[in-house]
């Protein structure tokens, strides 16, 4: 019988690897997961960069759908026009009919992309489209994590609303029909934004004052975002991890939903009845519907804001998924946007 040593110097040979290789490579493997961890441990980066790829190719794929529904409309466009100092991060698009010759109700929107992702170009075609209903639309940038850390993006769009307002005839914006809308995470940046203009308070405890009056904003649009933190920190599995993930490079800290960070963010527990009216919408699919947009929407209602809700029943198929409304290929995702324009008009007019 033919000893296995000299067997297994056979194979050896013929592959090329002993499996003492074998075993250094498996060490080395493991070491790099070990060294990887190990870091993930100690800063919020990596698993930050490897969310934002993502959600990069998330954005882009979903732009290039909205773009098949882009009107031929005329626009006037407007790119990377800067409202503040730090380079591409404070900057925003403008669009608004080429025939307009007067100042426009305006809808400044918001992107989304978990607080550490996404760009203004990502809500661009959906701008356009809204401008072509009559309307002078804005996609705003803002720094985001982990690169600034908040309350960075709420000084900023505050920065971006004063631009605004003080550019109000060059830009074709009224400044006294303001819309703020945002998408995920751009919508509770919106709806913050939108408590602090109404909510005094609220603006005392984050040390800003508004760049804009509460009767200028009259309304908002909230797509799938997020209202509640503590809600949020409760999620577990990969969806628990991606959003710790992402508030930790957004906050700086990851006790985040124990201190500032979680409780100032949380909206739900801020609005008043001075709220704005509001269409709030997110897709049955997608569990920050029933953990967030749903529970914002009743808040709403016990105040007595003025809220158009556009949900799905549970059973609804196809699921919609988050961010379902730029899927405009969708009869439903078109369905939404005929209720949105239906609803600025209504708000605006």
């Amino acid at each position: 019988m033919e000893d296995s040593r000299s067997t297994a110097g056979t194979v050896a040979a013929k592959t090329g690897r002993s499996p003492w290789r074998r075993t250094k490579i498996a060490v080395g493997v493991l070491a790099a997961v070990a060294v990887v961890a190990i870091i993930g441990a100690l800063t919020p980066w990596p698993s930050a960069m490897i969310i934002r790829s993502v959600f990069t190719k998330g954005g882009d794929e979903t732009a290039a759908e909205m773009t098949k529904h882009v009107p031929d409309t005329p626009l006037d466009e407007r790119k990377d026009i800067a409202y503040g100092d730090a380079g591409a991060d404070t900057t925003m698009d403008v669009f608004r009919p080429a025939s307009a010759d007067s100042a426009l109700p305006t809808v400044v929107w918001i992107h989304g992309g978990a607080w550490i992702s996404g760009s203004k170009e990502d809500v661009d075609p959906y701008l356009r489209i809204l401008a072509a209903e009559g309307y002078t639309t804005i996609g705003v940038n803002y720094t985001r994590g982990p690169e600034g850390v908040y309350p960075l993006a709420v000084h900023q769009l505050d920065e971006a609303l004063a631009y605004i307002d003080a550019h109000a005839a060059e830009l074709g914006v009224d400044p006294r029909r303001i819309v703020l809308a945002g998408d995920s995470a751009g919508a509770q940046l919106a709806s913050q934004m939108a408590t602090l203009i109404t909510n005094p308070d609220y603006a005392e405890i984050l040390g800003i004052r508004p760049s804009i009056r509460a009767d200028q904003l009259v309304a908002t649009v909230l797509n799938c975002g997020v209202y509640d933190l503590a809600a949020l920190a409760e999620l577990d599995g990969v969806p628990g991890w991606g959003f710790k993930s992402a508030m930790w490079a957004y906050s700086g800290t990851k006790t985040w939903a124990e201190d500032s960070t979680g409780a100032t963010m949380s909206t739900v527990d801020w609005v008043t009845s001075d709220f704005p009216a509001t269409y709030i919408s997110g897709g049955n699919g997608d569990g920050l519907t029933w953990l967030q947009s749903i529970p914002m929407a009743k808040r709403l209602q016990e105040l007595g804001v003025d809220v158009t809700p556009v949900f799905w029943p549970a059973p609804h198929e196809p699921a919609l998924p988050h961010e379902y409304q730029f899927h405009l290929d969708l009869p439903e995702a078109r369905k939404a946007l005929a209720d949105t324009i239906a609803f600025l008009d209504a708000h605006t007019r």
